[in-house]
């Protein structure tokens, strides 16, 4: 536990005022239900292009992939230059134009347009379930971070968050949510940038993390560049710390969960939708995708620094913390069991330190980045590093609970509910969502605590929710013959397929029940990334081959009703009335090139 200054609760005082601030100062436009849902479309592209990016800056990349950084390597990187920027420039060049050209309102009212209503139901349902999870993660990581660092009750701490996202919401919408998103971006960015300055230069630079990281490699059993080096080890699974060979990389993660996250996931195509042109909702992923690109190394890294950094090296010396005892020998603050680098060991509630199946103390590496902060900043600066963790947790959790009450208002409560209702009632039934999805994503962050890196866990459900998905979005935008029935039973069929592989396989170390293996232990993965990539493909795999055979059996919708809705009967979008430097194909090209760069170098 670490003890804050009155600057420290300043720059955090200054912050939720902001927030709170913007949201109150936006509530004077919002007079209808689709100002409140999609900020009336009314958005520049750049607004929208950080929006989409820190939509998906919260918890789970600011401390998810710290945590893998610590845990993988900088194979973490893979999160990045395969398995995201591809498929933002996919979606910025290919599918907007689908979304935002028929004026669907959401992803499902897509499904709906396209096949048909149990399909959009089925979605919109699933849809649902995913985002108070992933917003209960990012509650969870932030009442765990000021609980064990700040000594603040964790419940009083998702509590005090919760409440504040729920206000701003509550007050200006989708505007106030993208508004505070780009506000989280900029704190992230100057909060964290330090961090991995002071980090490296306590290591010596990169030269020296590679060399502390190769004895730690060594040490695990793998090759000495194992967690400095993205794809040279990834010949086969055992040779590199993430447990899972190129193919399985690649198809897993590189495609399916990649494209099934960000061409399906409305939570980020909803900031792209909110923008005020075609040109400007294609131009936002791929104004997304330069920063992006570059977020390895703002939240990878301070990962992998706090895997072998000194316990007694930093600046810190005002506010100790209580977990440095030697450099030999660093122990965690509650259970004084051994740490690595200054990762401690995770704890039960009686401060014992966790053990996998195989007697192996289990790291925590979700505190990898905190600890790293807590290490190196002094006041004031704590305040802001603090304050940037506080953003990305609020950030992650405002794109979810925003998504969740436009899906829950339009697809579900207006479809099945209340057709017909005037337009105000859809406004009060979305803040009424706004509430509802809080209180629910405040009891799922207790779910959240069974998993060691909230990546792991979010990937999962990814696996079951997104990898479907994308094989549905794949057939029904590129093949006219695809339909409705194929479509849901496609869905059915992959998701079940995806709990079927999860209940017959284990990460090793994991012992039977939310990891898997409930329906038998068939097959065992090295670790939990590893069985969530191999899941998935085994999802959309069986999605892609049901939905296509029940489509060529089933009677296929006239081609009349499929323009707008599927590619060979969309007419191309034209982007000759901007400059060249703003047309995306343009952009796309730049990404794609930079981003080919970036793999060749990590190599």
């Amino acid at each position: 536990m670490t003890t804050l200054g009155s600057v420290d609760y300043a720059v955090m005082a200054l912050y939720f005022a902001f927030v709170l601030g913007i949201g109150a100062a936006l509530r004077r436009y919002v007079h209808t239900s689709e100002d409140f849902f999609l900020s009336g479309r009314a958005i520049p592209a750049w607004v929208t292009g950080l929006a989409f990016v820190s939509a998906n800056l919260g918890a789970q990349e600011v401390i998810g992939m710290g945590a893998s950084g610590a845990k993988y390597g900088i194979a973490t990187s893979h999160f990045y230059w395969i398995g995201a920027i591809p498929a933002m420039v996919f979606i910025g060049l290919f599918m907007m134009p689908f979304y935002y050209g028929s004026r669907a309102r959401s992803v499902p009212e897509y499904l709906k347009l396209r096949f048909d209503e149990k399909t959009r139901a089925l979605n919109a349902v699933s849809f649902a379930i995913m985002t108070v999870f992933s917003s209960g993660i990012s509650l969870y990581a932030m009442g765990k971070l000021l609980h064990l660092l700040l000594g603040w009750s964790f419940d009083s701490s998702i509590l005090m968050a919760a409440g504040v996202v729920l206000a701003y919401i509550f007050l200006g919408g989708l505007t106030s949510a993208i508004y505070n998103e780009v506000l989280q971006f900029f704190l992230i960015v100057l909060g964290f940038a330090p961090l991995v300055f002071l980090g490296l230069r306590a290591v010596g630079g990169w030269s020296g993390l590679v060399a502390r990281l190769a004895d730690h490699a060594t040490a695990a059993g793998f090759a000495p560049g194992a967690y400095t080096r993205s794809w040279a080890f990834m010949g086969h699974a055992s040779a590199n710390p993430v447990g899972v060979e190129w193919f399985g990389l690649v198809m897993g993660l590189g495609f399916v969960l990649s494209f099934g996250y960000w061409c399906t996931d409305f939570l980020v195509v909803q900031r792209a939708m909110a923008a005020n042109s075609m040109t400007a909702a294609r131009r936002t992923p791929l104004i997304a995708a330069f920063p992006k690109m570059l977020f390895p190394f703002l939240v990878i890294l301070p990962g992998m620094l706090a895997l072998v950094v000194s316990p007694t090296s930093g600046v810190r010396d005002a506010a100790p913390t209580a977990y440095s005892i030697s450099t030999t020998s660093p122990t965690s603050p509650t259970s004084g069991a051994p740490a690595v680098g200054i990762v401690p060991p995770k704890v039960d509630s009686h401060g014992a330190p966790l053990r996998d199946a195989r007697g192996r103390v289990v790291l925590d590496y979700d505190l990898a980045t905190p600890m790293l902060l807590l290490h190196f900043f002094p006041a004031g600066l704590l305040g802001l590093g603090l304050t940037a963790l506080l953003a990305s947790f609020m950030s992650g959790m405002a794109g979810n609970v925003t998504a969740f009450n436009t899906v829950w208002t339009y697809d579900l409560y207006q479809s099945y509910v209340r057709p017909g209702a005037p337009d105000a009632h859809y406004l009060a039934m979305g803040r009424f969502a706004t509430v509802a999805g809080v209180a629910i994503s405040i009891a799922a962050a207790y779910v959240a605590a069974s998993f060691n890196n909230i990546m792991d866990f979010l990937q999962l459900v990814f696996a079951f929710v997104n990898a479907p998905l994308f094989a549905t979005f794949a057939l029904g935008m590129f093949w006219k013959r695809t339909t409705g029935h194929g479509a849901f039973t496609g869905l059915v069929a992959g998701t079940l397929a995806a709990a079927v592989h999860h209940g017959l396989s284990l990460p090793a170390g994991a012992s039977v029940g939310v990891k898997g293996g409930y329906l038998g232990v068939v097959t065992t993965f090295p670790s939990e990334l590893a069985q969530t990539f191999w899941t998935a493909i085994v999802a959309w795999t069986t999605c892609f081959v049901v939905t296509t055979l029940v489509s060529l059996v089933t009677r296929p919708r006239a081609p009349d009703e499929l323009r707008g809705l599927v590619y060979g009967l969309t007419p191309k979008p034209v982007d000759t009335s901007v400059p060249w430097y703003e047309r995306p194909v343009a952009l796309a090209v730049v990404v794609l090139a930079v981003t080919v760069i970036l793999n060749a170098v990590f190599f």
